[in-house]
């Protein structure tokens, strides 16, 4: 069970990605990377980061090309949560499929 603070930091840093998120994809036309969840440890020093993307057939390259620039990301993060964090989490990142899981149980249920 997470604590307040836990979920009040996993909070602070989901918005603070997708706005990171939101200002680099503007350059990638037709790509969209949105942060569906952060899960943060109870010692505060790493952050699991759900990232849906949308189109979902290249949501695997994404999120790899983002796990091998993880350290300028979290640079960035750094910058915008100075005031707020002591210690920036270190970040992992994962695909969020549950979107396509939602997808294909819809269309098996129409069938």
């Amino acid at each position: 069970m997470e604590t307040t603070r836990q979920n009040k930091i996993a909070r602070l840093i989901q918005k603070e990605l997708s706005e990171i998120f939101r200002l680099q994809t503007q350059s990638l036309k037709g790509v969209l990377i949105s942060v569906s969840a952060c899960r943060i440890s109870p010692d505060l020093s790493v952050c699991r980061v759900y990232l849906s993307v949308f189109p979902s057939n290249r949501s695997e390259e994404i999120v790899k090309n983002i796990n091998a620039n993880m350290k300028s990301v979290r640079y960035e993060l750094g910058t915008r949560v100075r005031y707020q964090l002591r210690i920036i989490p270190e970040l992992k990142f994962f695909v969020d499929d549950s979107l396509d899981y939602i997808e294909h149980i819809d269309e098996l249920l129409k069938k």
